[in-house]
């Protein structure tokens, strides 16, 4: 049916509903445009393409485990992404893989000159590896974002505002030892400056910050110079690359490999040890059986020694113990007389020296009161030698007093007679 066969009421409601579908498409159309931008927008903001980014490299041995696109972590964050791995030069025999990569905003700020370095780890067991930078323990900030001017020593005399103005170079003496004034000073004492033979030098203006990086610190000049994104090469991070898990693998199988004879030799001495750790125990069992009945008899035995004397009847038979018993009584008995009998006997003996020093105690007294009795002593025992000497003569009593007849000597010495003390010292 065309158009014109219509009648008024129904191309008039046509009309409504086509113009209808129209703005419902539109609003579909811009919805679905919002959708999409909001997306881009959050994807761009969460990988960070509206942050600043600072670049980095380094270099590795191998670029086992790493790609392009690969995040950068910075204390267990993603902090950035690797953004080329390139091969160095044949004829360049120190390096061998050229690693770039890039850290966004803020956390660039925590890689400083000294402390910071890059480091390949292992990831996972498949031998993935990741890139991972070091917090800064010092030194000066990797790039600054301060205005970076290049001045001689009367144009830094004539910076407005000294006190925004700060070095942006280290100040070394003449003879190049020392540093006199480290980056990032205020920039006070010129005359130090100018005395260390410096007549240009490189500030930084603290009141003006740009959003971008400004100067890049170079190491081996010791100062900040302009950064330019397209022409000025990255800052160096000094790598420490762990070797991947294929290696270790590698490593691993080849230490097992050496190691096997020496298990295999091992395991045969232990199954060995085993077999006759086997054999002793089934000896060791015959032994027990055979022990049992000893073991038996040596527990009856001992059961009876848990009550006062039982050792004593175990090792000795009662006859013994019996006939024991009256000779330790009988001995008990006799010790008891000859106690007795040794008390009177010590009692006798002494009243008998009692009586013996009373004795001695007269004869004392008897010499002290008459000093000559020892001479009348000594006296009457040599008359009476005599006269038992007249008798042995007399030839009535000779018989009574023959002796045998003693051998011959070649010297017959007389008997000496007997004299008293007395005499003895007369001589």
């Amino acid at each position: 049916m065309a158009l014109q066969d219509l009648t008024p009421q129904l191309r008039t409601r046509l009309s409504r509903m086509e113009r209808a579908v129209g703005w419902f498409v539109l609003l579909a159309i811009l919805l679905l445009a919002a959708g999409f931008s909001y997306y881009v927008y959050n994807t761009a903001e969460r990988k960070g393409w509206f942050k600043t980014k600072a670049p980095y490299f380094t270099f590795t041995d191998r670029a086992t485990g790493l790609n392009i696109g690969d995040p950068v972590q910075l204390m267990g964050l993603n902090v950035g992404q690797i953004t080329s791995i390139e091969p160095m030069d044949p004829d360049n025999f120190q390096y061998n893989m050229y690693v770039e990569f890039t850290v966004k905003a803020p956390y660039y700020d925590y890689l400083w000159t000294e402390g910071s370095r890059a480091k390949v780890v292992t990831a996972d067991l498949l031998g993935k590896r990741t890139l991972e930078v070091t917090k800064g323990s010092g030194g000066y900030p990797t790039y600054t974002f301060y205005a970076l001017r290049a001045v001689n020593i009367n144009e830094a005399r004539n910076l407005p505002e000294p006190q925004r103005w700060v070095l942006g170079e280290e100040i070394i003496d003449r003879h190049g030892t020392n540093v006199l004034m480290k980056a990032l000073s205020p920039l006070t004492n010129l005359e130090a400056i100018v005395s260390a033979g410096y007549t240009n030098l490189v500030v930084l203006d603290t009141g003006d910050k740009h959003k971008t990086m400004t100067g890049i610190w170079r190491d081996q000049e010791g100062r900040y110079e302009t950064y330019d994104p397209k022409k000025t090469k990255p800052y160096w991070l000094l790598s420490d690359e762990a070797p991947a898990v294929t290696e270790r693998l590698e490593r691993l199988v080849s230490q097992v490999e050496v190691a096997l004879p020496n298990i295999l030799a091992l395991t045969n001495q232990l199954g060995g040890v085993l077999s006759n750790g086997a054999s002793f125990a089934s000896n060791l069992n015959a032994v027990v059986l055979q022990a049992q009945p000893a073991v038996r008899n040596l527990a009856a035995a001992t059961a009876q020694l848990d009550r006062p004397g039982g050792l004593g009847e175990w090792l000795m038979p009662t006859n013994i113990i019996q006939k024991l018993e009256g000779t330790l009584s009988a001995a008990e008995g006799t010790l008891t007389s000859a106690n007795t009998n040794l008390s009177v006997l010590v009692s006798n003996l002494n009243v008998s020296l009692d009586n013996l020093a009373g004795i001695t105690s007269n004869l004392n007294s008897q010499v002290e009161a008459n000093t000559n009795i020892l001479t009348s002593i000594s006296r009457t025992v040599v008359d009476a030698d005599q006269f038992i000497q007249g008798l042995k003569r007399h030839w009535l009593l000779r018989s009574a007093f023959k002796t045998k007849a003693e051998p011959t000597s070649r010297t017959n010495t007389p008997p000496t007679p007997l004299q008293s003390p007395k005499q003895e010292e007369r001589k």
